[in-house]
């Protein structure tokens, strides 16, 4: 749980208004040295307070840079699979990602790739339905 946008406020003040060292403030808060150099800083460089947003996606900026060249790519070629995505951005783009990533790129832009009637699984020759013995009925009571 983080510390309240009060405090901090206290301690920055103790700093910068109240002539204060940051290990005094800290002390006089009940902060820890360095939580007191933190918020100061951070009170000098962005000019606020309050504590940077947490959690999130931080690092899908980098496969969206790929956005157009991997839409346009499963435009050109629908049957592509993620593997040789991955080789083509390796390729063509000097980028590595992996397939997890690229699943998930494709997720977010409502983008599947189920097999289709050309890829179905092989079936055994003469056997197109399950043997008799494997299937059990449904329990009746």
């Amino acid at each position: 749980m983080g510390l309240s946008v009060d405090l901090r406020q206290r301690v920055v003040e103790a700093v910068l208004g109240g002539g204060l060292s940051r290990n005094a403030a800290a002390k006089r808060f009940g902060v820890s040295i360095a939580t007191a150099v933190r918020w100061v800083k951070r009170f000098e460089t962005t000019g606020r307070i309050s504590p940077a947003p947490s959690g999130g996606d931080r690092r899908s900026g980098r496969i969206e840079a790929q956005r157009d060249y991997l839409l346009g790519l499963i435009r050109r070629t629908p049957d592509i699979t993620l593997l040789e995505i991955q080789e083509r951005l390796i390729a063509n783009c000097g980028e590595r990602f992996s397939v997890s990533v690229l699943w998930r790129f494709f997720d977010r832009h409502g983008m599947t790739f189920k097999k289709n009637g050309a890829r179905a699984r092989a079936t055994t020759p003469g056997r197109a339905t399950a043997t008799p013995g494997m299937v059990r009925a449904a329990a009746r009571s």
